[in-house]
């Protein structure tokens, strides 16, 4: 694993590095979602200008026992991601999403 990487604990967030250059990413997640009970996690992406969102998708995240976990590759240097439930319950930083640029 590189030392890439940056931690929101407090909110169960958590990305790191899967690549010298930053490219690939893994994102895990352990926060409110899955405190609740969610039986599946969806990662909600978007790319460059958080204010802008480009490229938005969904993806399935798997479940693992420390919470959810799915790998992205970074289209650009920059992502903004939030997360949601099945039950299209929603957490998003209240309001400010989350951003992970490559440094």
């Amino acid at each position: 694993m590189y030392h890439h990487g940056w931690s929101d604990s407090q909110r169960g967030v958590h990305v790191k590095s899967l690549t010298p250059n930053g490219s690939d990413i893994i994102i895990f997640y352990d926060g409110l979602l899955n405190k609740s009970g969610a039986n599946q996690v969806f990662l909600h992406t978007g790319f460059g200008n958080p204010m802008n969102w480009n490229n938005v998708d969904d993806y399935r995240m798997q479940h693992i026992p420390e919470g959810w976990k799915k790998t992205i590759n970074m289209e650009d240097g920059q992502i903004t991601f939030c997360f949601r439930d099945a039950a299209d319950n929603w957490d998003n930083n209240n309001g400010n999403n989350w951003t992970y640029k490559i440094v």
